[in-house]
């Protein structure tokens, strides 16, 4: 059974494989300490750069996975059939559910550029309805807000980013 098999035949791709998660801890490491660093110098929350944090690290695993399969030399026609209707699959959901995606992206644009952080009083421009409140978390993908009359409302994040919005 075993008699075709070498190691010798698969160092390039042991080292490769060791050399990619080596790389991989380098950058989660390298990102965490940035995040962390733009938490502490724009007075963010801790919840909130964990979560960009997770989000990142997400999108290495991705890479890390899609590398992994290059080095190793994986079948590339099967893989690119599981591929295209694993994408095909995700794309109808996400265009069905579009307004998600867009939230989530909006959640991560406003970690980085959003000029307001908990505590603040705001108020949004909206002619039909418009809201006057304390900012009292903002999650990936809506933020939540309390009203004077102790209201909460769920905000989605992208509507938060096409809307006026006043510091009070």
């Amino acid at each position: 059974m075993f008699e075709h098999f070498q190691l010798s035949d698969y160092y390039g791709k042991i080292i490769g494989t060791i050399i990619l998660l080596i790389l991989v801890y380098i950058l989660r490491l390298i990102i965490s300490k940035l995040v962390q660093k733009f938490t502490t110098y724009s007075v963010k929350t801790d919840n909130r750069s964990k979560l960009i944090i997770k989000y990142f690290n997400t999108f290495l695993n991705i890479l890390f996975v899609i590398f992994l399969i290059i080095v190793w030399g994986v079948d590339y026609t099967n893989l690119f059939s599981f591929v295209g209707a694993a994408f095909t699959f995700i794309g109808v959901a996400l265009f069905a559910q579009w307004s998600v995606l867009s939230n989530f992206t909006a959640g991560v644009i406003m970690f980085f550029a959003f000029p307001f952080k908990i505590g603040d009083r705001i108020r949004i421009q909206d002619k039909d309805f418009p809201i006057e409140a304390e900012i009292d978390d903002i999650k990936a993908f809506h933020t939540i807000l309390i009203t004077a009359e102790a209201e909460r409302i769920s905000y989605p994040n992208n509507l938060f980013l096409q809307k006026a919005v006043v510091i009070l």
